[in-house]
Formats: structure tokens, sequence, C-alpha cells
């Protein structure tokens, strides 16, 4: 990688995770000179915030960075931590990216015409600049977290790596989306008595009539809709991801089959203070909410294969096959033994560094497709940013081939201007 920076780059991408490095194999596809700062290392929130079991809930064959398709013998399998990270490294030796690791960028601004760039390894200016940095930079747990028992050891999912590095005792994990849901499972596996606080996140089936779901889902084009045809529009990108897992080759997350096993399922997390939990009543409406969207999307394949006469097995929907028989408002944590608590809560957006007026009310970058509402500044990889796939590796190599594309025309167009005004110069130089 890079051991010296230019004073300025025409074009320089912020954040060498896949949409980062996606982004670099596009633009070295234009021949436009750039450089990639990654503030820690390449594929470092795949490294650093991901548990030992972690794997993929999307088979392999979606590993789609530009010109680097997945090439091994899996394709519908769930790669593990490791060899994503492994499959993001070699892609960023495959490309040869121009990647400076170990630079952080403190502030972005303009300046004089040009976007100026505060990093810890000194000022640089460029033309255009990219923001690949997902939108999930600082942990979110709530206030109320501080008014806990502090015998009760708390970490965030991003923390987490096995039911080992916790206290002996039983555990609860607030929230029960993808995060959530598969380290209660990986507990749970372990032999560990879990406590879950179950939002409203969806579900989805992992295999259901003869095939994963994913596959039917990508031949009804649902991976393809762009956010402005979705039918919640920009309201998408707030909604809680399906959950599943791809572990073990991959299966359904059935929350009512793990309380049949011994898992003590609860409503919202809604306040806590020393070691009681105050809780939502909502567990059988989240719970049910959840089978109602898989559900339908059975009901969605189904369609499919009988429009399209398709031969494929027959799969009953989902039955429930348990429901609280009561749902307590309350759990005192040292009556049930509980030691620690995860905080499956997802992040926020910290944009703070960004002195460029680009961002909406709630602080979200104002863009289409990409393109923001500065001239010559763009955001790439966040969820939802065109297509569901937008912040997943099958999705981010059409928008910065897009970004690119734009990038590139923008170029053309300040140089053909250019251009013309040397030619007007000339021919008053001439007049004259």
């Amino acid at each position: 990688m890079m051991s010296d920076l230019d004073s300025y780059y025409p074009v320089i991408v912020i954040g060498g995770g896949q949409a980062g490095l996606a982004m670099s194999a596009q633009l070295s596809r234009h021949d436009i000179d750039h450089v990639v700062l990654e503030k820690n290392s390449i594929a470092h929130s795949w490294k650093t915030q991901r548990w030992d079991a972690f794997c993929l809930v999307t088979p392999n064959w979606q590993c789609q960075l530009p010109g680097f398709p997945y090439a091994g013998n899996d394709p519908h399998g769930f790669m593990l931590r490791d060899e994503i990270v492994a499959y993001i490294e070699d892609y960023a030796k495959h490309i040869k990216a121009p990647v400076r690791e170990g630079v952080a960028v403190v502030r972005l601004k303009q300046a004089d015409g040009r976007f100026l760039l505060e990093t810890t390894a000194g000022e640089i200016t460029a033309d255009t600049v990219v923001l690949a940095v997902s939108g999930y930079h600082v942990p979110r747990i709530p206030e109320f977290a501080e008014r806990l028992d502090p015998a009760i050891a708390q970490i965030h999912s991003s923390a987490y790596r096995s039911p080992d590095q916790l206290p002996s005792g039983e555990v609860f994990v607030v929230g029960s989306g993808q995060s959530g849901c598969q380290i209660a499972e990986d507990l749970h596996l372990a032999g560990r008595k879990v406590h879950l606080a179950v939002g409203s996140a969806p579900r989805c089936p992992r295999f259901y009539r003869g095939r994963d779901a994913v596959d039917w889902l990508d031949d009804l084009g649902q991976y393809d809709l762009p956010v402005d045809q979705h039918p919640l529009r920009e309201k998408v990108r707030r909604n809680a991801n399906h959950y599943l897992t791809g572990r073990d080759g991959g299966r359904d997350i059935d929350l009512r089959k793990f309380a049949l096993e011994g898992m003590k399922l609860y409503g919202r997390l809604k306040d806590a203070r020393g070691t009681t939990l105050r809780l939502g009543d909502d567990l059988q409406a989240n719970l049910d909410n959840a089978d109602r969207v898989y559900n339908g999307i059975c009901s969605l394949i189904d369609d499919h294969i009988a429009r399209n006469a398709i031969d494929a097995p027959l799969t009953p929907h989902y039955a429930p096959v348990w429901s609280p028989a009561a749902i307590p408002t309350e759990l005192d944590l040292a009556a049930a033994g509980i030691t620690s608590i995860i905080w499956t809560t997802g992040f926020r957006s910290d944009w703070s560094w960004v002195d460029l007026p680009m961002f909406d009310g709630a602080g979200y970058p104002t863009h289409k497709r990409g393109i923001t509402s500065v001239d010559g500044a763009y955001v790439i990889g966040l969820p939802w940013l065109y297509t569901w796939g937008s912040g997943r590796f099958v999705g981010v190599g059409r928008d910065t081939e897009f970004v690119a594309d734009h990038i590139m025309g923008r170029r053309n167009a300040v140089q053909e201007n250019a251009s013309r005004a040397d030619g007007r110069m000339l021919a008053l130089d001439a007049a004259g």
C-alpha cells in the first residue's frame, strides 16, 4: 500500500471497506488518478466488529465486487468472518487499490474552489471526494444503561466475540434484529441461558419451495428495486433488516422455537434502573408481525412460481410453535441470575467531521443515487442508497459504476468549459 501522500489528488475516496475499494476499481477503469484514505485498515469493521462464529446471511454468490465475483466452490454457502476479510483483502490486491491505511480524515470542507481534507497525515486537497464510510459509526446504547447496577457487565454487539468472554450466569440480549437474533442463537447453542428483548424486526425464510429464499427474491427482482419505486420510498432506509442465519449451512431463526428450548422472550426494553428492567407488553404483537412478514415472503414466492408454472416442491407456510402465556413487564436481573447485557441496538451516524452543506434536518446526506447536493461530493455504500444491495457486496458495484461515470462526465465538462474559455481568450487576443 502507499507510503506517501501527495498534497493534491483529482479524487479522494474516504473509507477502505468494500464500498471504497469498489469505488477505486471503477475510478481506475476510467484512468482517474485517486487515493483511498482508510483511518484503520482494509476490512477493519469485518475484522474487529464481528463475533467469532459470524457468517454472511446472504449466499456467497452475492459477493459480486466489481471484476471480482466469488470464485469458490460453495456459491450457495455462507462465508465465515475470516473468509470475508480474506475476500476483501484479496480484492484490494487484485485491483491494486491505492489505499493509504492509518490516515484519518478529521475535517472535510471546501476552500478556494476545492475540497480541503484535514487528515492525521496533513492537509490534502481534491477536486472530488467520495465518502465511502457507511452509516454505522458510533454504537448506539440507550442512556438509561448508565443507571444499571455496575455489577451487571455490559457490552455492545460490536464488542461481542464469543460466549466465553462473558461472566458466568445468564445473559440478557437487547434487540432482535439480525445481530441480536444471531448472537442470541450463538449463546443459546453454547448452552448459555438467554433472555431476549424482542423488537419489531421482521424475519425471512432461509429455504422455501426447494431453494434459498434469496434466490427466489433475486429472480423476482427484489434486489434491483430502486428506492424511489419502493412502496415506502426513502422511509425504507430506516427499516430493520429481516433476521435469518447462514450458520451451519443456513436456516431460519425461529424465536418461538428458541422459547420452547428454554430461551426467555420479552417485549421491547423501555427503561432500566439498578437491577430492574421495564419491558413493553408487545412481545406477542412483535412475534406475530415477524411471522406475518415471513409468510408474506412465502406468498410472494408462491405467486411467482404459479405465474411462471415453475416445478417446485410444496412447502407449508409457517405456523407458530409457541405463544407467550404471560408477558412480564418487569424483570429483576439479580433475581433471574442475569450477570451480563449485550446491547444489539445498532449504530448512529456521525458526520460531524464533514463541514459541507449536504445534510437534511435529520443529519442524513441529501443525495440522488450517491450524487449529493454539493457539487463534486458523493456518498457510496449506504443502506438503500439506491437499492437493497447498495450497502452489500451484491449492489455496491452498480452504485460505484454510476458514481464513477458521473465523476467522469463532470471532469469532461470542466475540461470542455476550460477549453472553450481558452479558445475565447485566444480569439480576443487575435482580435486585439
